[in-house]
């Protein structure tokens, strides 16, 4: 009987540690949004971004910028410049690794900049907001 609780056990623990263990690239979106101005090529607050209006190269206010997740770039600071080649104001094109409809993170980033490649999809405070650019 012990030996059987034992086995019961040991088999629960092994369960409850694979089921943590996943590709973490399955985890993440497959692109990031920022919040910038397009004007001054600055990152802003998430908040400034309130609908999914895209920039068309005219027009003020903010805007979501999308940035690939597995690029390995980095996301700058609020207040600091973007780099423009890295990305795209526009989601109707982005499509992920396997050709089909991408997953998008809006906002949740570190303020402070730093990896795109760190965020995860979901989670603690990481998961994107419903809402963006405006």
């Amino acid at each position: 009987m012990r030996s059987v609780g034992i086995s019961l056990g040991l088999t629960a623990l092994v369960a409850a540690s694979l089921t943590g263990c996943s590709n973490d690239d399955d985890d993440k979106a497959d692109y990031a949004a920022i919040c910038v101005d397009p004007q001054t090529e600055q990152r802003t607050g998430d908040e400034n971004c309130k609908d999914e209006r895209e920039y068309h190269g005219s027009g003020a206010g903010f805007f979501w910028f999308y940035m690939a997740t597995r690029g390995g770039g980095l996301v700058p600071p609020i207040g600091g410049r973007y780099n423009t080649a890295s990305g795209t104001y526009s989601a109707s094109g982005l499509r992920n690794s396997s050709g089909g409809t991408a997953t998008i993170q809006r906002g949740g980033l570190d303020t402070k900049g730093g990896n795109i490649g760190t965020i995860a999809r979901g989670g603690f405070g990481k998961a994107g907001k419903g809402s963006s650019g405006g």
